[in-house]
Parts: structure tokens; sequence; C-alpha cells
């Protein structure tokens, strides 16, 4: 039985998750942390019934692994609270599934230094669905053949979301541009804004949208669309606890969800 914490355990996201991982044959949920409802039950917080696993208190993570002894934790909440989640959870030698964006690139390194020095195994991705894991390839195939197109990237969430563009777009631009040999980025356009070989990256909130993204290759008299829509936060959760089950039995080292999911 491998032993799962998860933080942001009383979020949307987080409490779809425990409720992956108490499906599950080969998880158990041993920790909760959060900001809010500490000391509740979590089973009762997220309308489970009394699971017997209380909320600790994410500004004492330390202690809350120290007594939980989890093997993954679980972390889909903000840059600046996944960072040191992150290194704490290095440290107690637990491995990690990190689902959170918006980092700096300061914070990456701060993580993957915590992740590589205490010899820990990690999966770290902007997106943990399957399909979107498959469009990030799709576009490296389409860029190869349509290098000389205009290149536009639009995504859409929900208007809570804090970080803009989505992980899941820059992601896209990067896998783009580094098949391409490197392009330049355009954030929105105003004013005069005359277009060269640049990539446009568009971001727009609203309303209850999970995430939709679309990438855009026009040329002359045509254009191809390759879209993901995400219809539910399921697709999410469920990818984030198949990454736990894989990253217990791996050698120490960062991967991403294409490796869980034995994408080339």
């Amino acid at each position: 039985m491998i032993k799962i914490a998860v933080t942001g355990a009383c979020g949307r996201m987080g409490g779809l998750i425990i409720e992956n991982i108490l499906k599950s044959d080969e998880l158990q949920l041993v920790c909760a942390i959060d900001i809010t409802n500490i000391g509740k039950d979590i089973g009762e917080v997220n309308g489970f019934g009394k699971l017997d696993v209380l909320v600790a208190d994410a500004n004492n993570i330390a202690s809350a692994l120290e007594k939980s002894k989890p093997d993954v934790l679980i972390d889909f909440t903000i840059a600046t609270a996944s960072v040191k989640n992150v290194v704490e959870s290095a440290k107690h030698k637990v491995n990690l599934v990190v689902g959170t964006t918006g980092f700096t690139q300061e914070q990456r390194s701060i993580m993957e230094s915590a992740i590589i020095e205490n010899g820990v195994s990690a999966v770290i991705s902007p997106n943990y669905s399957i399909g979107v894991n498959v469009f990030w390839g799709l576009l490296a195939e389409a860029a190869k053949r349509l290098g000389d197109y205009d290149i536009e990237i639009i995504e859409a969430h929900h208007n809570k979301k804090k970080d803009a563009p989505s992980g899941t777009a820059v992601k896209a631009a990067q896998v783009i541009s580094e098949t391409l040999g490197g392009k330049e980025y355009v954030y929105g356009r105003e004013g005069l804004a005359p277009r060269g070989k640049e990539i446009g990256i568009h971001a727009v909130r609203g309303g209850d949208i999970v995430g939709d993204h679309t990438v855009l290759f026009a040329g002359d008299g045509e254009r191809i669309e390759i879209k993901h829509q995400a219809h539910s936060r399921q697709a999410f959760a469920k990818g984030a606890v198949k990454a736990a089950k894989w990253v217990a039995g791996v050698k120490s080292g960062i991967y991403e969800m294409r490796d869980v999911l034995g994408i080339e």
C-alpha cells in the first residue's frame, strides 16, 4: 500500500484527488494538509464521511510529514506554498507529484535542487490529463511541418485561476519553440502590433471554464486548429493519482507526466 499526503486537501482539486485515492486499492490517504479546517476530519470536510485523517496545518508541514510518514505527497496549491511543500517533503524523503503552476525560474530551481540533493523522485507537470500530454505531442509534429505558419495559442479558464497564461499554454509554447529552434513570445496585443514570427499567447478568464487550449496554425488560404478541452477536473485528478502510483516505484530524479504515460 502506497501512503499518500495531499496538500490543498480542502480545495476543489484536493477533494477530487482524495476521492480518487479512496477508490484505489493501491493507495492509502495518511495525511491531509491545508490552511483551513485544521483539526477537522478531511472526510467530513469533503463530504466523504469520517476517514480518521485530520487536516494538518500547512504552516507546520514538517510536523505533519513526520507524524504520517507518507511515501508520496501530491501538491496542487499555489507557487509560493508549493515551493515550501516540495522542499520540506524532499527533506523528509517523500516523493512528489506536483501539479501547481506559475513558478518563476528561481522557484523551479529551488525545488529541483531540493529534489536532487535529497535523492527523491518527483513528477512535475503543468497538466496531468492524458489528453493534454498527447496534445503536446501533436503540436510538436504539426510545428515540424507548419513552421512558417503564424502560430497563436489561446487558453481559457475559470475566473478564480490566479496565474496567466496557464502552465499548459506555456508548455505548448515551449514545445513549439523547441521544435522550431527558438521563438519569441508575445502575450496579448494592443495598439500598433505588427505581427512577426513570434508565438502569440492569449489568456481568457471567465465563469467556471475548467480548461480550454487551442493552438492556431494560420497560413495563406488555410488554417489548422489543434484543441484540447477539459470537461471536468477529473482528468487532472485521475492523472495525478496515476503519477503517484508510478513515482513511488522509480529511481530518484525529476520526471514529467509523459514519462508516467510512456510517451516518447
